[in-house]
This record gives structure tokens, sequence and C-alpha cells, in this order.
């Protein structure tokens, strides 16, 4: 039945209109903005989830930049610490030569000071955003390193921050302030290494800091005319002690420096599941969407033109009536 005052064909048409119109806005809106889930309001489990994973994500990444940090800290004192033992190397070999007989000491004492000065400068040179895990100049010198090298999240939200510590009293090389404390700068005893049957100590130390004197009750490492096969024996023997303690320093932080390139490789890893994570609960799939703003156009426009006819309904009674 036709009626002029109710048009119930209009209506309806009109009620699928208003609800194809929001349809469109909406998926219109998720492709404009490229999000699914723009806000709470569309869906606050998936928004609640998101929003906490983002924030991980971007704790990795300030978490990422500090280990960057730390790693550049470990990577310099790592070249130090190989460029000591190179050198140390070099003054062993120095020093058997120096035990044949007929060759000059005093050249062979040039080079060894010139490897010396090596050595001095590879270790203050060691330094990175101010600190020096192998020189100390200080009273109290920093005996543990620490960097970040993760953080956990708790049941309760919390996040707590993972360090890889280092022990910073075996790298240090050279100390100033107290030069029992530096490794290159100590009193070694060749006696508890090469033992005479004797408790008389006979003490070498391989670096005089610079602006101090060398380490009290000790000998220099180093050459002259009149120095004996004994006095080389010793200082061949403490120089290898001192090899072998800078040997497993570097060793260690080796250890180290994988450490943190194997957790850096994972952190980068997990930061992009997360990001993935986080797409594949509020991204927008666009070839989807794209698709369905398409089909809800034609079905606008099948609307609108649908309300029209049904518009059109009443105007056609009328004329009909007129025309009776």
């Amino acid at each position: 039945m036709s009626s002029l005052t109710s048009n119930a064909f209009a209506l309806g048409a009109l009620t699928v209109l208003r609800g194809v119109n929001k349809e469109l806005t909406s998926a219109q809106l998720q492709v404009s903005s490229g999000y699914r889930i723009g806000s709470a309001a569309d869906d606050p489990s998936y928004w609640s989830m998101s929003m906490t994973m983002k924030s991980d994500s971007a704790s990795l990444k300030t978490f990422g930049d500090a280990m960057s940090l730390g790693a550049s800290k470990v990577d310099t004192a790592y070249t130090a610490m190989t460029s000591v033992v190179d050198t140390l190397t070099e003054i062993q070999a120095k020093l058997v030569s120096a035990s044949e007989n007929g060759v000059d000491k005093d050249k062979l004492n040039t080079d060894i000071q010139a490897l010396k000065a090596q050595l001095t400068s590879s270790v203050e040179s060691a330094s990175f955003a101010g600190s020096n895990w192998l020189y100390n100049t200080q009273s109290v010198a920093e005996t543990k390193q620490s960097v970040v090298s993760n953080f956990v999240r708790g049941t309760s939200g919390e996040l707590t921050l993972n360090t890889i510590d280092y022990d910073a009293s075996q790298s240090l090389m050279i100390d100033t302030a107290d030069p029992s404390r530096g490794l290159l700068t100590r009193n070694i005893d060749a006696n508890t290494i090469s033992s005479d049957g004797t408790s008389t100590a006979r003490n070498y130390y391989m670096l005089a800091p610079n602006g101090a004197a060398g380490a009290a009750g000790g000998k220099e490492i180093a050459l002259s005319a009149s120095t004996t096969s004994g006095d080389i024996s010793d200082m061949l023997n403490v120089t290898h002690s001192m090899l072998a303690a800078a040997t497993t320093a570097a060793s260690n932080m080796g250890i180290m420096k994988a450490r943190l390139d194997s957790q850096s490789t994972y952190l980068s890893g997990l930061q992009d599941a997360i990001d993935t994570s986080v797409g594949d609960l509020i991204d927008t799939n666009m070839e989807e969407a794209s698709a369905r703003v398409t089909s809800l156009k034609t079905a606008q426009q099948l609307g609108v033109q649908s309300l029209s006819m049904a518009n059109t309904m009443a105007s056609k009674i009328l004329t009909l009536l007129q025309n009776g």
C-alpha cells in the first residue's frame, strides 16, 4: 500500500544509506590513517595491548642506544688491550734478543723505550665518552664497569634493567695515583716466578707513570751495557707475566664484546618482531580496506538511487490524482 504521509520505502532506503555512509566513513578513515584500530573506542583490548607493545618497542630503542654506547666503550678498551698485548709481545722478543751474546743492548733499549712509549700512548688514548678502562688518575679507581644489556618487564608491568659487568681492575694498565694498581706500573717480584732459593724480592716494573716516579723498591725494565744475564732473565719472566695477565684481560673483554654484539642483534630482532606484532594488531589491511571502500561507494550510490526512487513514488501518486 502506498502512503503520502508515511513513505516506508523512503525511510527504509534512508536507514540503509545511513548505515552504508557510516561504514564508508570508517573504512575511509582506516585507509587514510593506516590504522584499523586508532583509538580505545575501536577495540579497547587490542588498543591496550598495542600501546604496551609500542612502549616496549620505544624502550628497546632507548636500551639499544645505551647498549651501543656501552659497546663503543668496550670496543675502544678492547682495541687498546689488543695493542698492549701486541706491544708487550714485541718487548718480550727484544728481551729474548738481549739474552744473546754480543748484541748491542743500548740499541735494543732504544727500541724497548720506543715500544714503552707506544704502550703509554695506547693506554692513555683508550678513552670514550670520558671513560678509560685502562688508565686511572683518581685516588679511588673504579673496580667495576657495567654496560646495559637488556630489560625485563615483570608480571606487574615493572621494568628491570640487566647489565653485563666487567672487573675493571684486571684491565687497569697504568695508575698514576697508585702505581701498584696498574699492571704496567706495579712491581712484580721475579723471585715468585723463578725462585733463587731466598726470600729476597727482585721487583721490576714496566712503566713509570707520566709525571710520577717509578714503583718504589723496583727496577724499571730497561737495558744498558751493564745489564746482567740474570737481570735480563728476570725482566723476561716479569714481562711474560704481564703479557699473560694482559692477554687474559683482553680475552675477557673480547667475551664481553661478543656478548654485547649478540645481545644487540637479539634486541634488534626483538624490536622488529614487536613492531610487526603491533602492525598485525592495529594496522589496516590496505588491500582489504580499499576493496571495501569501493564496495561501500557502490552501495552508497545504490542507496541514493533507491532513496530517490522511493521519494518519487509520492509525487507520481499525486500526479495520478491530479489527472484523475
